[in-house]
């Protein structure tokens, strides 16, 4: 088969992600030692981690964070008084936001909580969940907005299935 034809057509099915391991294959001569099912399988691997990034590049996106947050670039040797096990076991694959548990960050201003908040959600894109940073303000207002016009149950629906927010700013995850 031609590659021409092959490539449109894996771009038909939208397999993007194996179309730039194919056309990577190609440029490289080593790759002819592989076995069909050694490329092949390095073909369905490319396209499967293609996927992957474009979901998480995807709730990155829907999730409106403020600045580049996570939880491995928390700083513990600071005197806010974070229980680093605490954190750790908030991070650990998300279990609190699949069991629906919400986690509220409080305290003075300035001692990061938009920052463990935006981490924490973050980490939740990361392992597969959507989120969404609001500000407390423009959520009040969201919510008193779809109470006053009849949609408050849609809106609940869709957006706050289980929330997470620091005490004026934060993310909702569902």
């Amino acid at each position: 088969m031609l590659t021409q034809p092959l490539m449109e057509k894996l771009l038909a099915m939208r397999l993007l992600g194996m179309v730039e391991a194919l056309k990577t294959q190609e440029q490289d001569r080593a790759i002819t030692e592989l076995s069909f099912l050694e490329r092949l399988s390095l073909l369905v691997d490319q396209q499967w981690s293609w996927r992957e990034n474009q979901a998480l590049a995807r709730r990155m996106k829907m999730a409106k964070l403020r600045g580049p947050a996570c939880v491995e670039d928390i700083d513990y040797r600071a005197a806010r008084g974070l229980d680093k096990t605490v954190v750790r076991a908030l991070a650990k694959d998300s279990t609190w936001v699949r069991n629906h548990e919400n986690v509220f960050v409080i305290g003075p201003c300035g001692v990061g909580k938009s920052f463990l908040a935006s981490a924490l959600a973050q980490k939740a894109c990361r392992d597969g969940y959507s989120a969404l940073y609001l500000r407390a303000a423009t959520l009040f207002r969201d919510l008193d907005l779809a109470r006053a016009d009849g949609s408050l149950r849609h809106l609940l629906h869709d957006s706050v299935a289980s929330m997470f927010w620091s005490s004026m700013t934060g993310p909702w995850l569902r």
